[in-house]
């Protein structure tokens, strides 16, 4: 009978939740790469600086990229970012729905489980893909001349050996656990409180962005840290919160948070709509 191997097409394919993650990871990648490239000159841009010395904007670094690398350079670290992204987002989502299906099938997490729910799923992702991230902050801050993903893991692998791939692990955990888990509880409790539908895409979106600035505001000071570490890989995570503390104070590790609360707000809430929307029309409950 041909009815057996039509009716179960799927039994060996990519799971949907990875697939639909993916394929929001790309959309908020490509729209909102530029804010992630100032955000992190920004960052890198303070440790070269004198303590007193005029402060640098996220304006005068956008135009700066602009006239010296032209439009296009502020899509530099694009290729690494896809690269982590793609894979990335599809594991978190893949992670948050296994998670949540074998936890709360047939319930709806509070606010803790909720945060254990975020926290878990990031975690996952971040261990996995931060060799590229590591390589995607270099490539952003400027100072490497990296041509390729590819030739940049070989670069990183032959002088500093591979251990320097996971560096800042620590601060990026720090960071990515915290925001993620701060993230979905207000992301699902914002919703279960909503008089609209809580499927509909504008509810999603806006419930997206309220709980990306939140989250982006706690978890800034690690990101901070994390970049340092990245673009510095001979300072341990301590040693970078203790140099940017003494030559910036503490506004020093809040550098980059206007570019950094508006990508990481529109990226996520891009990301949940259009993964929530696509889970919909598979017929699967996100």
């Amino acid at each position: 009978s041909l009815k057996g191997p039509i009716l179960q097409p799927h039994r060996h394919s990519i799971p949907p939740p990875f697939v639909c993650g993916s394929f929001s990871g790309t959309c908020s990648t490509l729209l909102f790469q530029p804010l992630d490239l100032v955000k992190t000159r920004l960052q890198t841009s303070q440790s070269g600086m004198q303590p007193g010395s005029s402060r640098v904007g996220m304006t005068s670094v956008l135009l700066g990229v602009v006239r010296t690398e032209r439009l296009l350079g502020l899509w530099k670290g694009a290729s690494p970012s896809f690269v982590r992204t793609i894979p990335g987002v599809g594991i978190y989502f893949s992670s948050y729905h296994s998670l949540k299906q074998h936890f709360f099938q047939d319930s709806r997490p509070g606010a803790a489980q909720a945060v254990m729910l975020g926290g878990g799923a990031r975690t996952v992702a971040g261990v996995v893909m931060l060799p590229i991230t590591v390589i995607k902050t270099r490539f952003e801050c400027g100072r490497y001349s990296y041509v390729s993903v590819s030739g940049a893991l070989r670069s990183v692998c032959r002088s500093e050996g591979p251990a320097a791939l996971f560096s800042g692990l620590m601060a990026t955990l720090l960071r990515d656990v915290p925001f993620s888990g701060i993230y979905v509880m207000f992301y699902s409790q914002t919703k279960a409180s909503l008089p609209l539908s809580p499927s509909a895409p504008v509810a999603n979106f806006s419930c997206g962005v309220l709980s990306g600035v939140l989250a982006s505001l706690v978890t800034q000071p690690a990101d901070v840290v994390k970049t340092h570490v990245q673009v510095n890989p001979q300072l341990r995570t301590t040693e970078a919160v203790r140099h940017i503390y003494t030559a910036h104070g503490l506004q020093g590790f809040f550098r980059g948070a206007v570019p950094r609360c508006l990508r990481r707000t529109m990226m996520a809430a891009m990301a949940w709509t259009v993964y929530e929307q696509m889970m919909a029309h598979v017929g699967l409950k996100s």
